[in-house]
């Protein structure tokens, strides 16, 4: 009689731990709209015809920001996101883009190192160079940007923490 308890029991405990693993997935912060192509910025610089003005979620780590009287630009070494958007940057790098944002920005607040995701339109090209090597970098133009601290990023590693354990009242 106790093995006819004891499975169901055991189906209904791994039920809630994967049922509870599944709603703390942290969500992505953007989310893509019809117009969205899934693709590197690497493959956008080759041909960027192809892709027109489509929308993007890109991310990557910032490696500068230059600032002008009506906008600023921002270099992004790319990197591919995970699930919740976050760029895996012990990955391979997926080329470079220039993130263009209406304004004003202050490098503090996109310091160089950091890693973002932002949201936004692709707007063309521009050959420069990184380094003595000549470059194409895609050009898009931001309407959401989000900067990682370091907890966020962190959080992404390990977002459950449960204990099993097996509990009676004593009367």
């Amino acid at each position: 009689m106790g093995h006819r308890l004891v499975r169901p029991l055991i189906c209904t405990a791994v039920s809630a731990v994967t049922l509870a693993l599944a709603a703390c997935a942290p969500a992505p912060i953007y989310k893509p709209g019809a117009n969205n192509v899934a693709v590197p910025p690497q493959q956008v610089a080759i041909s960027p015809e192809r892709y027109g003005t489509s929308d993007v979620i890109w991310g990557g780590r910032i490696v500068q920001v230059r600032n002008y009287a009506d906008h600023s630009e921002i270099e992004i070494l790319a990197y591919p996101l995970d699930g919740s958007q976050r760029p895996k940057a012990n990955d391979a790098g997926n080329g470079r883009f220039i993130a263009v944002m209406p304004g004003y920005v202050e490098s503090f607040d996109y310091p160089a190192g950091a890693l973002v995701t932002l949201s936004g339109r692709l707007n063309g090209t521009r050959s420069a160079s990184v380094g003595d090597a000549p470059y194409v970098f895609p050009l898009v133009s931001v309407n959401q940007s989000h900067v990682w601290t370091a907890d966020e990023l962190s959080s992404g590693r390990s977002n459950v923490s449960f204990g099993v354990g097996v509990g009676g009242v004593i009367r």
